[in-house]
């Protein structure tokens, strides 16, 4: 992609309502717009990070046999009041057509999927089944605020897996529990398994995925000796005591919440009639778990834990492109070397953006481009004389390579 090109475009000033990091850089870079509070475009910058991101929850999601589906975003409102939920969920949008009929727009599926898996679930032999959508969710967020980290409409991916027993579901979930974290390690971020409320659903703990952060929402109380960690809503312990696993000394962190998974039980089976005949003709409630990641949130959240003083230094796993490749100058060796370069980058199959704009300064091109953060960046100017000037962004070494090994330096 040429930048002279590119929809959309950088800004140095910071944005004066941004609460977050992730709100400020994302907006600067060029890669989301925002409509209004909690609402975002995104731009091509920022869809190809929202799209690489859900490449890897797709990734991971096919490897423990999940299916993907697309559920509808409107949903009927008698679908809600059966879960009793209608009345009772504070951040609902609601909605009345001209024919006076009335609608939720989906903040979660439960309402979709529990009669869809009705339709298709009549014997033990239909189960276990899981499927997962990643579907744009509505929120009606008092403070909708931090950017991409809390949204009125953002991207969500939720699996739903279906079960004969509860011990089928806990086999289950320990693989959606594995997955998550191969998920948050491939986008770069180490995430902190957390006991948390089961709230409505479940009486027993379920389990956040919380990452450190100094600008984080949350507040969990965790050991650094051992994997004790719980939300501080449902604690009883507090930083400086004894860990209840181990008796080291408990720390308080401050993070972001990037997934989370539950045991919903028979709740949406019984609000649905959800049934199965057993091996011995019994019939039964079929159990269920809910398992959630925000992907838009996971974006923001990469962003909020990687950046520095400059810009975002994204993920090589997530990155809009892997190479940003600046041109220094309009002579036309340099222009010609950097076309030829561009050219064998992109043939090979490795995302290069070119800063080619003879309009903009040589160093506004390279706050541009520590501002967007790609991982590996490129100059040919005059003084390279033939030769490419190559570093990571996230660190300050350069070093001389030449057009043949700008292919194989990138991995």
């Amino acid at each position: 992609m040429r930048q002279s090109q590119l929809f959309g475009r950088t800004t140095k000033n910071k944005q004066p309502d941004a609460t977050s990091a992730n709100h400020d850089l994302l907006t600067r870079g060029g890669f989301i717009d925002q409509l209004m509070a909690g609402v975002y475009s995104y731009l091509p910058l920022g869809l190809r990070v929202l799209n690489h991101v859900a490449g890897i929850v797709r990734e991971e999601m096919s490897a423990i046999g999940a299916q993907e589906v697309l559920l509808p975003a409107l949903h009927p409102k008698k679908n809600w009041e059966q879960t009793g939920r209608y009345d009772n969920v504070d951040i609902l949008f609601k909605l009345e057509s001209q024919t006076q009929s009335e609608y939720v727009l989906g903040m979660s599926h439960e309402e979709v999927i529990v009669p869809l898996a009705k339709r298709f679930i009549a014997s033990y032999r239909d189960l276990p089944g899981a499927w997962y959508q990643i579907q744009t969710k509505f929120r009606d967020e008092l403070r909708a605020k931090a950017g991409l980290l809390r949204g009125r409409e953002f991207l969500m991916k939720d699996l739903y897996s279906f079960h004969a027993t509860s011990d089928d579901l806990k086999e289950y979930y320990a693989r959606v529990r594995e997955a998550y974290l191969k998920i948050f390690e491939k986008c770069g971020l180490d995430a902190i398994v957390t006991e948390a409320s089961g709230g409505s659903f479940t009486d027993e703990f379920s389990h956040e995925f919380q990452v450190a952060t100094p600008n984080g929402e949350d507040i969990i109380f965790t050991c650094s000796s051992c994997d004790f960690a719980q939300n501080k809503e449902v604690s009883k312990v507090k930083a400086g005591d004894a860990c209840p696993k181990c008796g080291k000394k408990i720390k308080e962190l401050k993070t972001i919440e990037v997934g989370n998974i539950f045991d919903l039980k028979t709740k949406f089976s019984k609000d649905f009639d959800l049934t199965f005949t057993d091996e011995a003709g019994n019939k039964k409630d079929v159990i269920i778990g809910c398992y959630g990641i925000g992907v838009s949130r996971l974006m923001g959240s990469i962003v909020e834990v990687h950046n520095d003083e400059r810009g975002i230094v994204w993920p090589e796993s997530v990155a809009p492109f892997k190479v940003h490749l600046l041109t220094f100058s309009d002579d036309a060796a340099v222009a010609a070397q950097s076309k030829e370069v561009y050219d064998s980058l992109t043939s090979a199959g490795i995302g290069t953006l070119w800063d080619e704009r003879n309009t903009v300064s040589n160093g506004e091109k390279l706050a541009d481009a520590d501002l967007i953060g790609i991982p590996h960046r490129m100059i040919i100017s005059k003084k390279t004389e033939g030769m490419i000037e190559y570093k990571k962004r996230k660190e300050s070494k350069t070093q001389k390579i030449t057009n043949k090994e700008a292919l194989s330096i990138i991995h």
